[in-house]
């Protein structure tokens, strides 16, 4: 009937949905997926940082015998041949070499004021040996870490200072994410719950919604940029080979130092004799 038509189409005018709403929930979404975006990133940030810092403490050494022995090999070969090209690259090694190493530094994990560490102590005396430190965050520090991230990030705030007051506990946070301090972590998680909840807001107007999304475009560019360059690091490409087990990584790396080494040591005594 003609009133149940004017009614059915006065009802569905009335449901119509504003487009602020529609732009809201795309802002919202977009929102999200960069706090999702930042919290990988961060957390790979804080993994190649672990993972070079160790990297450089156990191998470190590695690589300085290594040159050394390559330096005294080209001068070796130099002093035998007495060949101007050999002369220059053996200068060439001999300045590419660092101060070689002592035995403290080589066995920095087996030896301490005491003589031998309790780690090697136990290796000798079949003793069950401390598990090697983390290069990563516990799963539970991560766990902990994403949630934090998600509730308390900056790009949810609605002005300054609600802004201001999520970036110095975000910045807590990340300190206490990439020390992997996990007791810390879950002091955070409770005083966030605890603490102010955001005020709420109206809708925002059309204007502001749109620049809200292009700012989180540029966001996103850059964050593309630090990921980028963290993957594209020497360190991220080799974490990257590992991604579950980077300690074994670091065991497999020893490894073929350890055989180039006496690769370069077999060498220099054929020549030095």
């Amino acid at each position: 009937m003609p009133g149940d038509a004017g009614g059915a189409t006065s009802g569905a005018a009335g449901e119509a949905e504003r487009p602020e709403a529609r732009l809201e929930r795309a802002v919202r979404a977009a929102e999200q997926a960069l706090i999702e975006f930042e919290i990988a990133v961060e957390t790979f940030r804080v993994e190649v940082e672990n993972f070079s810092r160790l990297h450089h403490q156990k191998l470190g050494p590695m690589y300085t015998r290594l040159d050394e022995l390559d330096a005294l090999i080209a001068e070796a070969r130099a002093a035998r041949t007495g060949d101007p090209e050999d002369v220059l690259k053996a200068q060439s090694a001999r300045a590419l070499v660092m101060p070689m190493p002592g035995v403290d530094e080589l066995f920095g994990d087996w030896m301490d004021a005491d003589g031998l560490s309790p780690e090697a102590a136990a290796m000798l005396t079949d003793r069950q040996v401390q598990p090697p430190r983390r290069v990563r965050p516990s799963d539970e520090a991560r766990k902990l870490y994403r949630e934090l991230a998600r509730k308390a990030h900056p790009d949810l705030a609605r002005d300054e200072t609600e802004r201001q007051r999520r970036e110095e506990f975000i910045t807590r946070v990340n300190a206490a994410y990439g020390r992997g301090d996990e007791a810390l972590l879950r002091e955070l998680s409770e005083e966030w719950a605890a603490g102010p909840a955001p005020a709420a807001t109206e809708l925002s107007e059309s204007e502001e919604l749109y620049a809200r999304l292009e700012w989180l475009a540029r966001r996103k560019e850059l964050l593309t940029v630090v990921a980028r360059d963290l993957e594209d690091s020497a360190i991220g490409a080799m974490l990257r080979m590992a991604p579950d087990d980077p300690d074994r990584l670091l065991e497999e790396i020893a490894e073929q130092l350890l055989a180039q080494v006496a690769e370069r040591e077999a060498e220099l005594a054929a020549l030095v004799q």
